[in-house]
């Protein structure tokens, strides 16, 4: 044999090998999936009978009807996976709901016989008083008492929201605190460094809200106090806030300080008691002599004596109740309390 005539003989055993592998490996047509797919479905058990339709398009299969449970559903699905060249599996198979039981017929009783009929009707009622029951004649239908209607639940009502947490705010430096006097202030009698109570007369307020209410409790002291029981001077009192306290909190303060001074009696007071003096000795001189003029500058004295009690008018007296205004130097930060320990107060005029 030629090399030729070989090399045609393989190439014509290798073209029919290919034509068998290709024919194997072809994949199976719809119709095809269709059958087995029905076929597996139909050597299930549980399955069987069962209406359903298998469609398949191209290797997508899909499955419709009605099974009794989901592990039915499943197991179809799986059939129609496994089979060879399935792509896709719409499972549209639905599950029928159960049916509801039949309830059995009641039994009839039996119709007595011919010989119970012709039993006498004396002798019924003497079977019927023996055995203790009623004719249907005889018998009272009873009423059932009405159910008792429960009282009506009450709504617990809900509690209520608890308060907002206190917030804090700063009360700017230059706001005016108008307080009213608890002790009163005397030149006469008050020393520099006493203290002094007092109440805050008109609520501080930010942006409209009170931050501290009116009533609360503000103290002092005494800066400087001057009394006008001298020939010389005046009498001055000058006062200071040092705290207030709010919604049980104490805050320092730092104000400008309030100062008020009495009439002056200086030159002129001494001038006139200088006077009087001269007035007296030079009467006493006109009087008597040496003893005349000090019985006169005696009664000069007096009379520039008499002058000293003008003092009396000038002393500074701040009453229990009167307003007094400062300015905070320094900002204060204070938790916001809205409740006024003195709403029930009586309020003055802040005039007074």
């Amino acid at each position: 044999m030629k090399v030729r005539d070989v090399v045609h003989v393989r190439s014509l055993v290798l073209l029919a090998m290919f034509f068998v592998l290709v024919g194997c490996s072809k994949a199976p047509n719809d119709a095809q999936i269709v059958s087995d797919i029905e076929a597996k479905i139909n050597g299930d058990s549980g399955l069987q009978g069962k209406q359903l339709a298998v469609q398949a398009t191209n290797g997508t299969v899909t499955l419709s009807g009605a099974v009794d449970n989901d592990a039915q559903r499943e197991a179809a699905a799986r059939y129609a996976a496994s089979e060879a060249g399935v792509k896709q599996v719409v499972n549209n198979l639905q599950v029928a709901p159960p049916q509801a039981e039949i309830a059995p017929t009641p039994q009839q009783e039996p119709k007595p016989s011919p010989s119970s009929k012709r039993r006498p009707k004396s002798s019924k009622r003497q079977d019927d008083s023996a055995s203790g029951t009623n004719t249907p004649a005889e018998v009272a239908t009873a009423t059932p008492p009405p159910a008792p209607v429960p009282p009506p639940v009450q709504a617990t009502p809900a509690p209520p929201p608890p308060p907002p947490p206190p917030q804090k705010v700063t009360v700017p430096s230059g706001t005016v605190l108008a307080v009213r006097l608890v002790d009163p202030i005397d030149s006469e009698k008050n020393q520099i460094g006493d203290t002094f109570h007092a109440t805050l007369n008109a609520p501080l307020t930010i942006n409209g809200d009170v931050v501290v209410p009116s009533g609360s409790d503000v103290q002092g002291h005494l800066v400087d106090v001057k009394s006008a029981g001298k020939f010389a001077g005046q009498s001055v009192v000058v006062l200071q806030l040092d705290s207030i306290t709010s919604g049980g909190n104490t805050y320092n303060l730092q104000t400008d300080q309030y100062k008020k001074q009495g009439s002056s009696r200086g030159k002129n007071t001494a001038e006139k008691t200088a006077a009087g003096a001269g007035v007296g000795a030079l009467l006493g001189a006109l009087i008597g002599g040496g003893k005349g003029a000090a019985i006169g500058a005696a009664a000069g004295g007096g009379v520039g004596a008499g002058s000293q009690t003008v003092t009396k008018s000038q002393q500074i007296k701040l009453p229990s109740e009167t307003v007094l205004s400062f300015t905070l130097q320094a900002p204060v930060t204070v938790v916001a309390s809205n409740r006024s320990p003195d709403s029930g107060r009586q309020k003055l005029d802040p005039n007074q």
